[in-house]
């Protein structure tokens, strides 16, 4: 019967690993170390790390540092990694040991080995041509290759990001030229308020997901200054003088992002702050997009009892219960969604300060909780664009019914007969039901022409002083 482990060996001695397993001891030391969540790394962390490695063996090779051989076998390897072919060997917990040490060796064994076999050498062969630390690692050290990780990783999805929430501000931009026509309410602390058209709030909310689209992009933009080439410390010792220009240019080459030297080494060690400023930039978006999604549920809510000027497709039964019931549940997903990226956002906040002297050893989780950010939003926000705006229908007979019992609309009376004497039109139209217009008529302050004049529900949307030649 054939063993279904093999023995490996590091610095701490001997243990066993796996028979088919591609990492070897420091990974299986890590596994057994940190069983903690069961999670795996995200995919854009294997990626931007293997792609590292990859460079950083063609960077070595041209500089004379790294014999062709293996340097060959060891682009090889990087590249299934990058291309997501060895991606069950990536087993790491996200909650591990400080900085990532455990990851950055998950990636130099798998690749090492994955060269190895590549160069006819099995697994349990001692006699290894291709060295996890001298070979795959050369010229780098876990304290510069996790922080130029984390900002590729992001970088990698960051278009798609950027992607999906031009589709979600196109999605409101395209209702709010569908809803222009429909006069309503306008709402304040969700009391009645002066009147709005839902164009103007679909309007609004397209504008505000585009402001965090800039935003985004442009917290983005500072990721692109890698700090590789600075090693333990960020003084570049045991790389050649040459490395870290090289493998910016390198990096840039491979992945077709646009990157550039740090400017200072010793700073991109320390400070996580620009992955901080994206994830809050993430944040930020979070939150506009919880308003919105608690605006659609609001103005979809009922529908016989709630506002119901806008009716959200149905695309599930939203009781076990009650027959009929349909849910705005692909709001209450995007809530639910932002709460937990907003989470993320605050772990991040508190790892990047927890940096200490040359290294922010929280690194680990900073990546896991970024990676995470992103994939969740690309997702929800997707989601939300695809199944609830695009199919958003106005409820046009409900908005005009409420703005017709709203006796706000005296305030457009205002410049003619007076805060005071409209606080008193309006509160005798709440008692007795009356609309503005008797009121105002009955007591004698103007005709019933003036008051149609003024009280014209599209003009009022449009803004300016009503009957005066400055109104909309």
């Amino acid at each position: 019967m054939m063993q279904d482990y093999r023995i490996e060996q590091d610095s701490l001695g001997e243990i066993r690993v796996p028979a088919a397993a591609l990492y070897g001891a420091q990974t299986q030391r890590a596994v057994e170390n940190f069983p903690i969540s069961g999670l795996k790394p995200y995919p854009a962390f294997v990626w931007s790390m293997a792609t590292i490695k990859r460079a950083a063996a063609e960077v070595n090779l041209s500089l004379g540092l790294l014999d062709e051989r293996l340097a060959t076998a060891i682009v090889a390897a990087a590249q299934e990694a990058i291309d997501g072919k060895l991606q069950q060997h990536f087993v790491v917990d996200p909650f591990q040991a400080g900085a990532g040490t455990s990851h950055n060796m998950n990636l130099n064994e798998v690749i090492a080995n994955r060269a190895n076999q590549l160069l006819g050498v099995a697994l349990d062969n001692p006699a290894k041509l291709v060295n996890a630390n001298d070979h795959v690692n050369m010229a780098q050290s876990t304290n510069d290759t996790i922080p130029a990780a984390i900002r590729l990783g992001c970088l990698w999805r960051t278009a798609e990001l950027l992607g999906v929430i031009e589709q979600l501000a196109a999605a409101l931009d395209q209702k709010a030229h569908e809803f222009d026509h429909v006069v309503k309410s306008g709402r304040t602390h969700l009391q009645d308020a002066v009147p709005v058209r839902l164009g103007q709030e679909f309007a609004a909310y397209a504008r505000a997901v585009s402001y965090d689209h800039e935003r985004i992009a442009t917290a983005a933009g500072r990721l692109r200054r890698l700090g590789i080439g600075g090693t333990a410390t960020g003084s570049g010792l045991n790389a050649h003088p040459d490395y870290h220009r090289a493998m910016v240019e390198k990096l840039s080459a491979l992945t077709g992002i646009e990157l550039r030297p740090s400017g200072d080494l010793f700073e991109s060690m320390q400070s996580m702050a620009d992955a901080a400023d994206f994830s809050a930039s993430i944040r930020s978006l979070c939150i506009t997009l919880t308003r919105i999604a608690n605006d659609f549920r609001l103005l979809s809510s009922g529908p016989t009892t709630g506002l119901d000027e806008i009716r959200l497709p149905a695309v599930q039964p939203g009781s076990s219960i009650m027959p009929g019931k349909v849910n705005p549940v692909l709001a209450e997903m995007l809530n639910q969604a932002c709460f937990h990226v907003q989470g993320n956002d605050y772990t991040v906040a508190l790892a990047a300060q927890a940096g200490q002297l040359e290294l922010n050893v929280m690194m680990p989780i900073i990546a896991h909780n970024l990676f995470e950010a992103m994939h969740i939003m690309i997702g929800a926000i997707s989601a939300f664009t695809s199944k609830c705006v695009v199919g958003v229908t106005a409820n046009q007979e409900k908005a005009t019914g409420w703005l017709a019992k709203n006796p706000i609309l005296v305030t457009a009376l205002n410049p003619r007969i007076g805060y005071l004497n409209g606080a008193a039109v309006a509160k005798e139209s709440l008692a007795t039901g009356k609309t503005i217009r008797e009121v105002v008529v009955e007591k004698g302050l103007l005709s019933g022409d003036e008051v149609d004049q003024l009280i014209d529900a599209r003009k009022l949307t449009e803004g300016g002083i009503q009957g005066t030649g400055g109104g909309g």
